[in-house]
C-alpha cells in the first residue's frame, strides 16, 4: 500500500496543528472533553486525503461535522476553513469542511482508516505531547497506521511513524532520511522505560503502581506524557512498557481512535498489545473496543508483565466481597456500606442494577437493602448509606 499521501496529510496536520497553537488557541467543549479547532482542521485534512487516494475505503474517526457546527463559533470556523484553504493551496468553504469530517462513516468495507485528529488534546492546550494518529484496520485487525509526534524527543519538530506490512519506520515530521526500527529486547529493569499517561481519568494510578511492583520494575525509569506517543515510543525501541489500568468498577470505554494506530504500530515493531488478561485488543467492534484495559510492551518483558497484572487482579477479587461484587458494572457512582449483616447498594441509574438488589430499573438516584444470605430486600431511608467505601 502506498501510504505517501496519508504521510503527507500528516505533516499538513501537524503544521496546522502548530500554526493553531500560536494564534489560534482556544479550547471548546464537546461533551466531556475539550475540542479545537485544530481538531477539526486535523481530521478534515487527513480525510481529504483518504477520499482522493482510497474512496472505496471506510472512515472511523472522533469528531463530526454536526459537532464541528453546534460546539465551534463562525469566527472560529472561518479562521480554520481559512487555514484548510492555505494549507491545501485552493479554496475550501464551510460545507467541505463538513463533508469531510463525515466522509465514509457507516460505510460497509474491508479496511477501515481509525482516526484520532489530536491525540491528547489535553497535551495541546496545554503545549505538551500530542499526536495525530491514522490507524489501518482490515478485518477487525489493526495492520498499519501514520503517527505524527510533534514532541517526540530527538528530532527537531517532531517525529513521523508508519507501519505497514510488518515493518515501522520513522523520519523528522519535516523531511529527511527514514529509518527502520523495533522494539527493544531488554528485560533489565534498570533499562525498562516505562510510559504512562497524564490524564487520571485515563487510569488507576494507584494500581499501576502496584503492577510495576510486583514486576519488580519499582526502580525502573518512569515517564508521564500524553497522547499515543507512548505506543510510538515502544514501536520504536524508545520505551519498554505502557499500561493502562481501569479504575475498579470503572465504564469508561476504550474508544478504537485511540489505540488502532498505535497498536498496529506496536505489533509491526515486533511489541505485543493486549488487554489485561493476556487476550488481544479487538478492534472489530466498531467504535469502542469491549476490552477491559491495555498492557503495551516491547514483548520481551511482556509474560512477566502479565504476571504481575493477574496477580494484582486476584487480589482484588479476593479482597472484594459479594455485596462489592454485585456493583461492578454500575456506575463510578456507585457506593456500598454494610451493618449488621445488612448491604445497602446506592446509585446513580445509568446502567441496570444488579437483581440482587431487587430492581432493574431505578429513579434518577435510589437505594436498596438486602441480607446477603436470603437476598431479601427492604428499603432503607438513603441517608443510611450515604457513606462511600
Amino acid at each position: 500500500m502506498n501510504l505517501e499521501p496519508i504521510k503527507a496529510a500528516v505533516r499538513r496536520a501537524v503544521a496546522l496543528c502548530r500554526t493553531v497553537q500560536q494564534h489560534h488557541l482556544v479550547a471548546n467543549e464537546k461533551p466531556g472533553e475539550p475540542v479545537t479547532i485544530a481538531d477539526y482542521g486535523s481530521q478534515a485534512l487527513i480525510v481529504e486525503a483518504i477520499r482522493q487516494h482510497f474512496p472505496a475505503d471506510a472512515v472511523l474517526a472522533e469528531e463530526s461535522g454536526a459537532q464541528f457546527v453546534q460546539v465551534v463559533d463562525a469566527a472560529q470556523r472561518a479562521e480554520i476553513v481559512g487555514l484548510l484553504g492555505e494549507s491545501l493551496a485552493r479554496p475550501v468553504t464551510e460545507d467541505d469542511v463538513v463533508a469531510w469530517l463525515d466522509y465514509g462513516k457507516g460505510v460497509p468495507a474491508r479496511r477501515t482508516w481509525v482516526i484520532d485528529p489530536i491525540d491528547g488534546t489535553k497535551g495541546f492546550l496545554a503545549l505538551r505531547h500530542y499526536a495525530i494518529a491514522v490507524g489501518i484496520v482490515e478485518d477487525g485487525l489493526p495492520v498499519g497506521g501514520v503517527m505524527g509526534c510533534p514532541g517526540y524527543p530527538g528530532y527537531a519538530g517532531g517525529a513521523l511513524l508508519w507501519a505497514w506490512a510488518g515493518e515501522v519506520w520513522i523520519e523528522p515530521v519535516e523531511g529527511g532520511e527514514a529509518v527502520r526500527v523495533q522494539a527493544s529486547t531488554t528485560t533489565d529493569p534498570a533499562h525498562i522505560r516505562i510510559l504512562e499517561s497524564v490524564d487520571k481519568s485515563h487510569g488507576a494510578f494507584d494500581r499501576m503502581a502496584k503492577v510495576r511492583e510486583y514486576a519488580g520494575l519499582n526502580d525502573s525509569p518512569f515517564e508521564r506524557i500524553d497522547s499515543m506517543e507512548k505506543y510510538a515510543r515502544i514501536a520504536a525501541g524508545d520505551g519498554e512498557l505502557y499500561l493502562r489500568l481501569p479504575r475498579t468498577g470503572s465504564g469508561r470505554p476504550h474508544a478504537a481512535w485511540d489505540h488502532a494506530a498505535g497498536v498496529a504500530l506496536v505489533l509491526a515493531g515486533g511489541g505485543q498489545a493486549t488487554d489485561v488478561d493476556g487476550s488481544p485488543l479487538d478492534f472489530s467492534k466498531g467504535r469502542n473496543l469491549p476490552n477491559q484495559g491495555m498492557i503495551v510492551s516491547n514483548g520481551a518483558i511482556h509474560p512477566r508483565v502479565l504476571a504481575a497484572v493477574r496477580q494484582l487482579l486476584a487480589e482484588t477479587a479476593n479482597r472484594t466481597s459479594p455485596s462489592a461484587l454485585i456493583n461492578s458494572r454500575l456506575t463510578a457512582n456507585t457506593c456500598r456500606i454494610s451493618w449488621s449483616g445488612w448491604v445497602c447498594c446506592c446509585w446513580c441509574c445509568r446502567k441496570p442494577a444488579s437483581p440482587t438488589c431487587g430492581r432493574s430499573s431505578c429513579s434518577s438516584r435510589a437505594s436498596r437493602c438486602y441480607t446477603p444470605a436470603a437476598k431479601t430486600t427492604t428499603p432503607k431511608r438513603r441517608s443510611t448509606c450515604s457513606a462511600a467505601v
